[in-house]
């Protein structure tokens, strides 16, 4: 579904992503771990169009997409849950779900309400309270449902465990995996190693701006250079 080769990106003079290779096959959830500043979110920015690459393609369901719009991308069903939410405060929880249908899955905006509702029941009840007043989990609830109203072929799931509580954190990758074996494919951009390792199919470990470690999920989880740099073991 998704093939990036050789992609390279930065911000002016500054190269932040050197040369990352990194393929997702539909069905799958593939983790992108790393820690703050290795260039994460670069590589996020560059697959959604809101930067475009110095170098390197990105292949999307058969298509070159390298360089394409933002709107381009999320036309073709390719959406990202950004980190932090940003979920539009003042606007009701309906409000915020039915933007994410603006302009994909416009057609189906009923049926996919209620799929949201269905995978987010705490949604259904909160429908006209604003959006800025939810706890931090639900608004990660809603992010994702906002993307969901779209559509997706392939959503990108941006550090979706940050600033929660250890048990929310447990709900969110249970939900994860629910989409997932609904099936939704996910790319899944996490600190979050352990957990991360424990739902994705593959994974890759990304340092310096480029891919440091790579394969299935299981192996990963008993890598010892990996051990000792995530998990302290």
């Amino acid at each position: 579904m998704l093939d990036v080769s050789g992609l390279k990106a930065g911000y002016g003079e500054t190269e932040i992503l050197r040369g990352v290779d990194l393929a997702l096959e539909a069905g799958e959830i593939v983790a992108l771990l790393g820690s703050n500043g290795v260039g994460k979110t670069t590589f996020n920015a560059v697959l959604s169009g809101l930067i475009r690459p110095n170098a390197g393609r990105v292949t999307f369901q058969g298509q070159n997409v390298t360089g394409l719009s933002a709107v381009a991308l999320v036309d073709r069903g390719l959406i990202q849950v950004p980190e932090g939410r940003h979920v539009f405060p003042n606007l009701s929880v309906r409000e915020n779900l039915l933007l994410g249908g603006y302009r994909r899955g416009r057609a189906n905006r009923a049926a996919n309400l209620e799929r949201v509702t269905t995978v987010f029941p705490r949604l259904q009840e909160r429908m006209t309270q604003k959006a800025g007043t939810l706890s931090g989990g639900e608004q990660q609830m809603l992010a994702i449902g906002r993307a969901l109203m779209a559509e997706p072929d392939l959503l990108i799931l941006d550090e979706p465990s940050l600033g929660l509580s250890p048990l929310l954190v447990e709900e969110m990758f249970g939900l994860i995996r629910q989409l997932n074996d609904e099936g939704l494919t996910i790319l899944l951009v996490e600190q979050n190693v352990l957990q991360s390792l424990e739902i994705a199919n593959r994974a890759f470990v990304m340092e310096n701006g480029a891919i440091s470690l790579s394969g299935k999920a299981s192996d990963l989880l008993d890598d010892p250079d990996l051990q000792r740099a995530y998990l302290g073991i």
